[in-house]
């Protein structure tokens, strides 16, 4: 499910990029999906 939410930010910022819509909050997206990603990764590498 995470991946998945990650996977559509990017994608949003990805098409924000080649067609120029929505400015800076295609960027905050972009931060977003990475800081849920890094915040994933250290979940996951607590339970093991």
């Amino acid at each position: 499910m995470l991946w998945t939410i990650i996977g559509i930010l990017i994608v949003l910022w990805i098409l924000g990029l080649v067609f120029k819509i929505a400015g800076g909050i295609i960027h905050i997206l972009l931060v977003i999906a990475v800081i849920v990603l890094v915040y994933k990764l250290i979940v996951n590498r607590g339970k093991r």
